[in-house]
């Protein structure tokens, strides 16, 4: 006699607790779901539009300073500590959770024009018009204590890397008593940065609108050039994972671009905030912090839509991390799966790429592409009309570097 017996495992239904969702089980053989990729598509969509609804990245602003903001520099170990100077020559210290400026301390006659913290972070450094170098103590001074350099240099110092007004970039090895490599280009650069995971790449913001990526191994042409933006960039900056940057410049707008693309994945704007001078990206890589001449440092998401569980606002004054459950973090993975994988399909292209541009912006861009195409056509008719191979080809990369001098 056959006996037929069904065996199930409880841990397959049950729920663990009261408050888990019903277990239901589920059959994934293809043949019985011949719309999934339909109904995926519809979700990659829902999902491209929902980022785009929720892309609010501007978090807060600080005001305090009486001039333009200058430069600023982040504080190695502590997230919440910010350093900005001005062009009158005032230096401040913001506690960025509570929005306030935590000491304030003159530091130089004329523009403040760089700063950077020790690695330590016990002090900081400024360089100013009045051609001297002070370091300062990270901490106030006490009750009673006067606000004094802890050191002054005086004239000139070594760098490792620098931009020169001459239109050129110097690379410099201290231990040496010449520069390593000179490369000069066809418009002055404003600063440069380093990558902080790739220690031979950099990239500088220049004055002909564009962002070069050079590997000082080779410096005869930049790896990528970066082009999004209608006026000088005049800073940039990386961020820890060293994937992308930020840049800032004088057409009132910020750009994040991938380290390996040439065209920007995202840009911010306001309608208050005028030509961005200096730009950092923080720490913890979930922040943005800018200074603009209308003296007015601003606090953004480096990601637009990303969730922060609390209010943007709250979020800023408790330091705290996105507290999401389990169930949305395993939604928003799906969701960006989804999204990578029909990103190529021209609906979800054009939602994604999409971002509204001021008025004047967009009107340049037309104006910079139509000047663009008139210098190739110009450029084909010349070849069309030499003798053959008179004329050589030059890549657009190579275009902008004049020469380098070893």
């Amino acid at each position: 006699m056959k006996v037929k017996v069904l065996c199930r495992n409880p841990d397959d239904y049950v729920r663990e607790t009261t408050r888990d969702i019903q277990r239901v089980p589920r059959n994934y053989d293809p043949t019985l779901h011949p719309f999934e990729v339909p109904r995926e598509y519809t979700r990659a969509m829902n999902a491209t539009k929902l980022e785009r609804v929720f892309a609010k990245p501007f978090v807060a602003a600080l005001d305090g300073h009486r001039d333009a903001v200058n430069c600023m520099a982040k504080h190695p170990t502590s997230l919440s500590t910010l350093l900005s100077g001005s062009c009158d020559g005032e230096v401040k210290v913001w506690n960025l959770p509570t929005k306030k400026c935590v000491r304030t301390l003159q530091a130089h006659e004329g523009f403040v024009r760089g700063m950077c913290a020790r690695f330590c972070g016990t002090s900081f450094f400024t360089v100013g018009d009045d051609k001297t170098i002070k370091q300062w103590k990270m901490e106030a001074p006490g009750y009673g204590e006067e606000e004094e350099p802890l050191n002054m240099i005086l004239g000139r110092t070594e760098l490792l890397a620098s931009c020169a007004s001459d239109r050129s970039i110097i690379l410099y090895d201290m231990r040496e008593a010449t520069p390593l490599q000179k490369v000069i280009m066809n418009m002055r650069s404003n600063t440069l940065c380093w990558n902080p995971m790739e220690a031979y790449i950099f990239t500088c913001a220049n004055e002909d609108y564009h962002l070069y990526t050079y590997d000082m191994r080779q410096l005869s042409m930049p790896i990528v050039m970066h082009s999004d933006h209608v006026s000088a960039v005049l800073d940039v900056d990386y961020s820890p994972t060293g994937k992308e940057f930020v840049s800032a410049s004088f057409d009132k707008t910020i750009r994040i671009f991938p380290e390996k693309k040439s065209h920007s994945r995202e840009v911010y704007h306001t309608k208050r905030m005028q030509h961005v001078i200096c730009v950092k990206w923080s720490l913890d890589n979930k922040y943005i912090v800018t200074g603009s001449d209308e003296m007015n440092i601003r606090l953004w998401k480096a990601n637009a839509s990303e969730k922060l569980g609390l209010s943007a606002e709250v979020k800023a004054l408790h330091q705290l991390e996105p507290k999401l459950t389990t169930r949305e973090k395993q939604a928003q993975n799906y969701s960006q799966k989804l999204k990578q994988k029909f990103q190529h399909h021209p609906q979800i292209r054009r939602i994604t790429r999409h971002r509204h541009l001021p008025r004047e912006i967009y009107s340049q861009r037309k104006e910079l592409h139509v000047m663009k195409e008139a210098r190739r056509r110009k450029e084909l008719n010349v070849r069309k009309h030499s003798k053959p191979g008179s004329i050589p080809y030059v890549s657009e990369k190579k275009k902008h570097v004049v020469a380098v001098v070893d």
